[in-house]
């Protein structure tokens, strides 16, 4: 049993973590407050491998291992918790089933310019406005087959970087007799008839990664967009999470990383009754829990990464790293701004913009509470 990450995967830390520190921390608020998606960063990502962390070489990608990738967004999401949960939605929901499930054609029409970054973004479309997580019987948009063509129609919310998308890919039900047998991933290019992708949402954190409802309305796309095994695609969206959650751990851990550094560096500085309040045993006793538990999540995502690297079984692993690692960043990122006092709850200071970036991760890609059901129906099974 070998904690220790190879030369390579540290070089590798080495290198994003510097990327982060240069084009994406000292932007991070300014992208808060202006709601505004870096682009300029991001473009910068594309000849590092930041755009197609997973994806075979033959295809663009860098084809990195995955703990590797799990790395990248941590580093990623410590700079900027918004360009870090665009980039992970994009290598995790687009570029990862991709990669998994396309045809060669497919591969080389969407995922190569995806993963070296020639265009813009991948997405996801999952969640409908009365579904919420109940994909097997909550999904309405319908996709029906006239000719060579799919016809959709129905609506999407919450989908992560629709608006700087290139293609979305869209979970439709094409034959509803079929139950969870009828439902369909299908490619669909952001700038299709019939597509109508809405403004973005105004939301409490991470308001530099656009999120946006879809409405398809006799959006018509080709047959050979249909993604996979015709009648696979709800496990091929479930693989898909599986994999998507770890980016969430990942995303939470950088965002929990960054908060406890902040209020290191603040405790050290800051003085009261004559000395730096960290030698006061209560923040102490903060930074030492905080310590303890973002090195335990670390330990439980990288795991469940490595799990996915090797092609085993990953689900309830996954669950258990999202679901640890996104609460933990709750208590770190609450403590942090605790330490900080006052000046904690002024947007003058990071530790503000990061308590709200993190309070998605909860949420995302499956709440906490159904992470504990699937974690549930593993251990009685």
């Amino acid at each position: 049993m070998d904690f220790q990450l190879t030369e390579e995967q540290q070089m590798f830390r080495e290198a994003v973590r510097a990327f982060a520190e240069k084009e994406l921390k000292p932007r991070a608020r300014y992208v808060d407050e202006h709601a505004e998606f870096n682009w300029e960063a991001v473009r910068k990502m594309g000849p590092l491998g930041l755009l197609g962390l997973t994806t075979p070489e033959e295809y663009g990608g860098p084809g990195v291992d995955a703990v590797s990738a799990t790395i990248a967004i941590e580093e990623i999401g410590r700079g900027c918790g918004s360009t870090g949960l665009a980039v992970a939605a994009h290598n995790g929901l687009c570029c990862a089933p991709l990669a998994r499930f396309g045809t060669h054609e497919q591969k080389e029409r969407w995922l190569r310019p995806l993963a070296t970054g020639q265009g813009r973004l991948g997405a996801l479309a999952l969640t409908e406005p009365g579904a919420g997580s109940d994909l097997s019987g909550g999904v309405q948009t319908r996709a029906i087959r006239d000719g060579s063509s799919w016809v959709l129609n129905g609506s999407k919310m919450w989908c992560t970087n629709a608006s700087i998308a290139d293609v979305i890919i869209v979970l439709c039900r094409t034959r509803p007799e079929a139950g969870t047998r009828g439902l369909n991933l299908i490619i669909v290019p952001a700038d299709t008839p019939g597509l109508t992708i809405g403004p973005n949402e105004k939301k409490m954190g991470l308001r530099g990664s656009p999120t946006n409802a879809l409405t398809f309305e006799d959006c018509r796309v080709p047959y050979e967009n249909l993604l996979g095994e015709e009648g696979h695609g709800l496990q091929q969206a479930l693989i898909t999470l599986d994999g998507s959650r770890i980016g969430i751990a990942a995303l939470a851990i950088g965002l929990a990383q960054a908060a406890f550094e902040e209020a290191v560096n603040y405790a050290k500085e800051r003085h009261t009754f004559g000395v730096p309040i960290a030698q006061h045993q209560a923040i102490q006793w903060m930074l030492a829990d905080a310590a303890t538990e973002i090195e335990a999540a670390r330990l439980l995502t990288y795991r469940a990464a490595w799990l996915m690297g090797q092609g085993r079984p990953h689900t309830q692993e996954a669950a258990m790293a999202k679901l640890f690692a996104s609460e933990v960043a709750e208590r770190v990122c609450f403590h942090a701004i605790q330490i900080h006092g006052g000046y904690g709850y002024s947007a003058e200071f990071p530790v503000e913009r990061i308590y709200r970036d993190q309070r998605l991760m909860t949420i995302g890609e499956g709440t906490s509470e159904i992470q504990r059901l699937v974690i549930a129906r593993h251990v009685l099974k």
